[in-house]
């Protein structure tokens, strides 16, 4: 088996079309280079990393039994989703959810489609057998949970209004949950338009608030963010302030900070920075100390923000839906989780 065979995620092999011998024209190099650009943008760099990782496990699912990877059979994959599904030794012994093999097995129909090839997902020896998968270990989702307003509010007081880490951390809650971003679209934000090659989106502020324009899974959105009652939790002011500190003109809006605290760096905030800061300032803030402290950290992730503003904010569900840029309102009812299951008593409302 070829090295080629666990790295799927190589923008030069696997997703560019190939590029022209060396004697043609300058131009046509160039627009080889461009295209291999715009091939690397059909799917964001999340995607391409997960994908690598599942096909270098499926790579050496075969590997161990004897099998070559890059033949597409249908029978092969059946039995390695098989595999994961059991938790066989082969794949390490480890019991995956249906979730992961779904995901796995998107990522072998797209690795095998950038080589010219093709893996039937709808054959029966995978198809059927996923079906029974399903039936057999499908499980209700594990959703994080929502932070409540009360929380954030405690959340921010942990971060530091003294330091650049604390402003930006405060502005990046109250930006992330008034306007119910995901991680990637928090920290893909740029200070203008066109800005930077990995921006997702720029910021425009207004007297009445804060405009952005993002890029996200959805296409093209505008996301309306209004200033807040009380200068503590508005998210526009948290922002002027790190930007003010930070003596940010232009490009990535969230960035690390550097020098033991005492300056900000160039380089954009990877969006896993995201998640840990929510979990951080959980723990920080105490949240869910109902429950035993090593159970606390699994609640809460990137995700806790976006939901909170969907199960908080008091108002017609269709500006929850725009702001969230659901494509349906049955999608924003997924966001929206109540502690107080119930508020509205059917039971009693159907007289008993």
């Amino acid at each position: 088996m070829s090295d080629d065979a666990t790295e799927p995620g190589r923008p030069n092999r696997e997703v560019s079309p190939p590029a022209p011998p060396e004697h043609q024209p300058a131009a046509l190099r160039d627009l080889a280079d461009r295209a291999r650009g715009y091939a690397e943008a059909a799917s964001s760099a999340n995607t391409r990393r997960a994908y690598a990782a599942d096909w270098k496990h499926f790579a050496g699912w075969c590997r161990r039994e004897g099998l070559d990877a890059l033949a597409p059979d249908p029978q092969f994959v059946g039995l390695y989703i098989t595999a994961c599904a059991s938790g066989a030794p082969s794949v390490g012994g480890r019991v995956h959810a249906v979730s992961t093999i779904e995901r796995r097995l998107s990522a072998l129909v797209w690795a095998y489609t950038q080589r010219g090839l093709s893996l039937d997902r709808r054959d029966r020896h995978v198809a059927t057998v996923l079906a029974g998968i399903r039936n057999r270990h499908a499980a209700p989702p594990r959703q994080k949970d929502a932070l409540r307003p009360e929380d954030l509010i405690a959340m921010l007081e942990t971060c530091d209004r003294g330091s650049l880490r604390g402003l930006r951390d405060r502005a990046m809650l109250l930006i992330g949950f008034a306007g119910g971003l995901r991680r990637s679209e928090i920290t893909g934000l740029d200070l203008g338009r066109d800005q930077t090659e990995d921006g997702r989106g720029w910021i425009e502020i207004l007297p009445g608030g804060l405009l952005l324009r993002l890029r996200g899974k959805t296409g093209w959105r505008e996301v309306e963010i209004g200033r807040g009652s009380t200068p503590a939790t508005c998210p526009v002011e948290a922002l002027e302030l790190w930007l003010s500190f930070a003596r940010i003109r232009e490009g990535a809006l969230f960035r690390r900070v550097t020098d033991q605290g005492r300056a900000v760096g160039p380089m954009r905030l990877n969006d896993r920075e995201v998640a840990r800061l929510v979990k951080r300032a959980a723990a920080a803030a105490g949240l869910r100390g109902d429950l035993p402290e090593p159970d606390r950290p699994a609640l809460f992730a990137g995700h806790s923000l976006r939901a909170g503003l969907a199960s908080s904010a008091e108002v017609d569900e269709r500006h929850v839906q725009k702001q969230l840029g659901h494509a349906s309102a049955e999608m924003t009812r997924r966001y929206q989780r109540r502690r107080d299951r119930f508020r509205v008593n059917l039971t009693k409302a159907a007289g008993l």
